[in-house]
């Protein structure tokens, strides 16, 4: 007999993906073709049901590029992927799998274009999985390998890229109640920014609207919650720095001091994962959530030997 799987991946009109655990949606992946590059959005809250990242920057409408999470980098070959600005486009060109079972994934394959080219100068295969917790909180590990169409491409030195995060409102320092913290116990942007972490956590006040006693009524109350941003420990070199803002931005900055180089016989394989949880920052919650995901292996798409399956992933 069929038992439905606990988490499933449901294809949606206008080019978006709902992920979704024990029929609840928590994110979609969405790429539409008139974004300059493809996004998450919402990630909803456990316990408010709201989204816990936004689109674009509460106050500042030049940065419109802030979609929710996102993949981008600031400079390739001297081309900016980062902002709104250039004719450089990120684009989706198939997706891979779509895996229900005890966990939603996705494999889906990305072309990175110059804007007057028709090929693309990277492709960048994605593999992102809604994963269960406890309590109703869940983790997204997202995947990428950027892979050069040319023997070599170098991403330049910058703070932007390559994983970005923009929080609700509410959470932000500046525009809500929240905080920003780092797996070495420093607080807020100015300790913060530029210095080296394995995890950040960006926490606040989510307001939810409830029903009240007479079933008819509502009634405003306020949570907290948050993201826990990790980056993976088998990321080589020293721990990553970071590019923290107080008004709700995180993004790890592999790129912050020097160029990473990746070539068509050895693509860059980068990881990461958002934990996002009940309550204030809990570094003894957020180490083993750390622990459990760093001994999953990483992945990789091949060809598939499944009737009617073209892709399935296996283990790097």
């Amino acid at each position: 007999m069929f038992l439905p799987p606990r988490c499933d991946v449901v294809p949606l009109p206008d080019d978006q993906v709902s992920l979704r655990i024990d029929g609840r949606e928590h994110t979609r992946w969405c790429f539409p073709s008139g974004a300059p590059r493809p996004y998450f959005y919402p990630l909803l809250g456990p316990a408010s049901g709201e989204s816990l990242t936004r689109m674009g920057h509460p106050g500042a409408p030049d940065h419109d590029h802030h979609r929710s999470v996102f993949w981008a980098h600031y400079m390739l070959l001297g081309i900016n992927f980062w902002n709104d600005e250039t004719e450089a486009r990120i684009r989706q060109l198939q997706w891979l799998t779509y895996d229900d079972g005890d966990e939603a994934t996705i494999a889906v394959r990305l072309g990175w274009f110059d804007g007057h080219d028709p090929a693309p100068l990277v492709e960048q295969d994605m593999i992102a999985s809604l994963i269960p917790w406890r309590d109703g909180e869940y983790i997204l590990d997202v995947q990428g390998t950027f892979r050069p169409k040319a023997d070599a491409i170098e991403f330049q030195q910058t703070n932007f890229g390559f994983f970005a995060v923009r929080v609700a409102k509410s959470i932000s320092a500046v525009f809500g109640g929240g905080r920003l913290t780092n797996s070495e116990g420093l607080v807020g942007e100015p300790a913060i920014f530029g210095q080296p972490a394995r995890w950040m956590d960006y926490s606040g006040p989510v307001c939810v609207r409830r029903v009240a006693d007479d079933s008819v009524s509502t009634e405003l109350a306020t949570v907290w919650e948050g993201i826990t941003y990790l980056d993976h420990p088998d990321h080589p070199g020293p721990m990553r720095k970071w590019h923290v803002r107080n008004d709700g931005w995180m993004c790890c900055s592999p790129c912050m001091d020097a160029p990473l180089i990746t070539t068509a016989t050895s693509p860059l394989p980068l990881r990461y994962a958002l934990y996002v949880h009940n309550g204030e920052v809990d570094p003894a919650k957020i180490e083993e959530v750390l622990a459990m995901w760093s001994a999953r292996p990483w992945r990789k798409v091949q060809p598939s030997q499944q009737p009617h399956h073209h892709f399935e992933l296996v283990p790097m």
